[in-house]
């Protein structure tokens, strides 16, 4: 969901000792369910359409000339982040079009009012796609992380955090590059009306993202093989930055947990960069509590600075002026409706909020934390906290469905949200996961034809 609001607090003030300022971004976005919104990302692959060649960021193959027809076709704004520099993203409206750092193509979607708008927007973006794709050769492919595409094959977005996170991020885990370059999501955004209502929805999407992977799994290919797991995606991030990414060990043992909490927490994450005037300065690895405490080069913190932290961490769920969840991989234009709708029913309800919590009371990190590297690998078939993971995916599911019935927002035909979920309850109840519909009749030591994987991964 595109971001527009604006903080309360000016971006050049200087931060000092008072910590309670930094969650004023959180109490700023505070909104009452009336205006709540639902606010979507998803994020695809382009390659040839023949060879499967991964879409490079500039040239006549290049992901530049795909923004530049959009801009001039359908009234986006192309977005430098100096003046004359290379094109990083689009706007229009309070929508956005960007760039991960391997030319992936993410649509940034507007807030809006129910899941049938969302995937509206979806469609729409799809065919603005639709004829620069056709004269390029291009196809976009719905897929957690790429399925033919090596290192090697692969460009980079010349954008000026990128380079830092390209030189960082392999420091602090050996996955990272992967991460920047060969994996793709559907994420999902929320609002809430306060404190106690934000720090619910947070530690429940925390606690609940690695069974929503299981049951979302969408990556069984890696470079033109089958990997043997059901999402390597999900193998990538297990191979992150802890200090940045993960399930936020300090927020599982609150279950009141405070804006301060998770500003402690984001406290000790390293930095990337910031920005003066212009000019960029590389203090990366530093904490955000460090450069509070010491300043950077004779530069102080500021609560601009601040903001753009918060931007480049990667819990499995984040707060920032919305609640965003991030723990499915990308997935086929037929499901990517599905974890909007799953999160809407779940923490647009105040029965259903309730019921998951129920449903993973019990559940403890350590035993959570074990589980994940199975449920990356097997999906559904895999066990969390000793308990069938299809047992807790079809409850969720059903909790889902109910506070999405009760919500009752139809659509033109008169339904009502529950049919953006009806495909993936049809695959999880039968213990099946998006990546076993991609494998299905291909044997495990088999390596299909590229022509075959495009066609099974499609958008």
């Amino acid at each position: 969901m595109n971001d527009t609001s604006r903080p309360v607090i000016a971006i050049d003030t200087p931060l000092g000792g008072d910590l309670d300022v930094l969650a004023e971004i959180f109490r700023a976005a505070e909104k009452p369910p009336e205006r709540w919104r639902i606010g979507a990302e998803a994020e695809k692959f382009g390659v040839d359409a023949t060879t499967g060649a991964p879409l490079q960021y500039e040239g006549e193959r290049g992901v530049v000339r795909v923004l530049e027809s959009l801009a001039s076709n359908y009234g986006w704004s192309p977005v430098r982040e100096v003046e004359g520099g290379p094109i990083v993203s689009l706007t229009r409206d309070q929508s956005s079009v960007t760039l991960e750092p391997g030319s992936q193509l993410e649509l940034s979607g507007a807030p809006l009012n129910d899941v049938h708008e969302v995937c509206a927007e979806l469609r729409g973006h799809l065919a603005e796609l639709g004829d620069i794709s056709k004269e390029m050769g291009l196809v976009w492919l719905g897929v957690g992380f790429h399925p033919v595409a090596r290192q090697d094959d692969l460009s980079w977005v010349p954008k000026q955090r990128y380079r830092v996170m390209r030189e960082y991020l392999p420091t602090k885990g050996p996955r990272a590059l992967d991460m920047m370059r060969r994996t793709a999501t559907v994420q999902a955004n929320y609002d809430f009306s306060s404190e106690e209502d934000a720090m619910r929805k947070l530690r429940l999407g925390l606690v609940v993202s690695p069974l929503v992977h299981a049951m979302t799994a969408n990556s069984p290919f890696l470079e033109g093989r089958l990997a043997g797991k059901k999402s390597v995606r999900g193998e990538v991030w297990l191979g992150m930055d802890p200090q940045r990414s993960g399930l936020i060990p300090p927020l599982w043992t609150k279950r009141r947990a405070t804006y301060r909490d998770y500003v402690e927490w984001a406290l000790d994450a390293g930095m990337f960069l910031f920005k003066r005037n212009g000019r960029v300065f590389d203090n990366r690895g530093q904490s955000f509590r460090s450069f509070i405490e010491d300043g950077f080069e004779g530069e102080r913190a500021t609560y601009g600075d601040w903001t753009l932290h918060l931007n480049t961490l990667f819990p499995e769920a984040r707060l920032k002026s919305t609640l965003e969840v991030r723990s499915c991989d990308s997935l086929p234009a037929n499901l990517a409706c599905a974890l909007p709708a799953l999160f809407a029913g779940i923490f647009y309800d105040e029965r259903a909020l309730a019921q998951a919590e129920e449903l993973v009371a019990a559940l403890e990190l350590d035993a959570v934390e074990q589980s994940r590297p199975a449920l990356v690998a097997k999906g559904l078939d895999a066990e969390m906290a000793g308990k069938p993971v299809r047992d807790f995916a079809v409850a969720l599911l059903d909790i889902a469905s109910g506070g999405l019935e009760r919500r009752n927002r139809l659509s033109a035909s008169g339904k009502d949200e529950r049919i953006h979920l009806e495909r993936l309850t049809e695959l999880n109840q039968k213990g099946r996961v998006p990546a076993d519909v991609l494998t299905e009749g291909l044997e495990d030591d088999e390596s299909p034809k590229t022509s075959e994987i495009l066609a099974r991964t499609r958008f």
